[in-house]
């Protein structure tokens, strides 16, 4: 005969065998979920360069950029039932150089300039929702009967209106949470910088996932949207600089 504790560490055993079944099986799950009907296009509304400390801990002045953009992106495919949060950002690439003779061979810099974290909707079967369901509480039950009879009374509209699809983004003449700065401090008058758009899937259980074209493996598919090249402008309140000045420098 087994003792109790032999037949715990059977059972134990075998429970953590079929958890990692099924933690596998939800991982490799995502592979069957398409991801290439993901779209999102950015594009600039208004850029400038100030000359001051960009942080609060900042020791000197620095020259950075400041933007404003509008984001039209639907992200809902990278949500299924494996998806706890969506990281979504919006990331500036410009040249590392600040001079004007700048060449293909240029290293580029990344810098992010806005972010916001998705939650995924709650699943009507979770524990919270499933404890609701069969054992709602008293005060809670009593304030969905007033809800209930006060809606009863309205249209189906309002209904509609709360029905709000995650993922999809409509952003407007957006502020960039994040200004740009530079190692030298200087940051005006720079060319060919572009914005793009770039997310990162966390699941409950598997690899993080990441947008294409941002270098990190496993990638999804889809339009990052990178926006039309622009140059950033002169210093605020300075004169920008003429053609002879730049090949003076040069």
């Amino acid at each position: 005969m087994h003792s109790a504790l032999n037949r715990a560490q059977a059972v134990f055993g075998f429970f953590t065998t079929v958890a990692l079944f099924v933690a596998g099986f939800a991982a490799l799950s995502v592979l069957l979920f398409p991801t290439d009907n993901v779209t999102a296009e950015v594009s600039l509304k208004d850029v400038k360069v100030i000359k001051g400390r960009p942080h609060y801990y900042s020791t000197k002045k620095e020259e950075y950029a400041q933007m404003r953009f509008d984001l039209d992106a639907d992200l809902s495919p990278l949500f299924n039932w494996n998806t706890k949060q969506l990281f979504v950002y919006v990331y500036a690439t410009y040249s590392s150089s600040d001079k004007t003779s700048e060449t293909s061979l240029t290293p580029q810099s990344q810098a992010i300039i806005w972010d916001s974290i998705i939650e995924a909707p709650e699943s009507p079967y979770s524990f919270a929702n499933l404890r609701e369901r069969f054992f709602p509480s008293k005060s809670k039950s009593v304030s969905s009967r007033k809800r209930s009879s006060s809606t009863n009374k309205k249209t189906g509209s309002s209904s509609s209106k709360k029905e709000v699809t995650p993922g999809v983004i409509r952003l407007r003449d957006q502020k960039s949470k994040y200004q740009i700065s530079d190692i030298t401090g200087r940051m005006a008058e720079r060319t060919n910088v572009t914005l793009s758009v770039g997310w990162n899937v966390q699941p409950w259980v598997g690899a993080l996932w990441w947008a294409p074209g941002t270098g990190a493996v496993p990638r999804t598919e889809g339009n990052t949207g990178t926006s039309k090249a622009f140059d950033l402008p002169a210093l605020k309140g300075s004169k920008p600089k003429t053609e002879g000045q730049k090949t003076a420098a040069v």
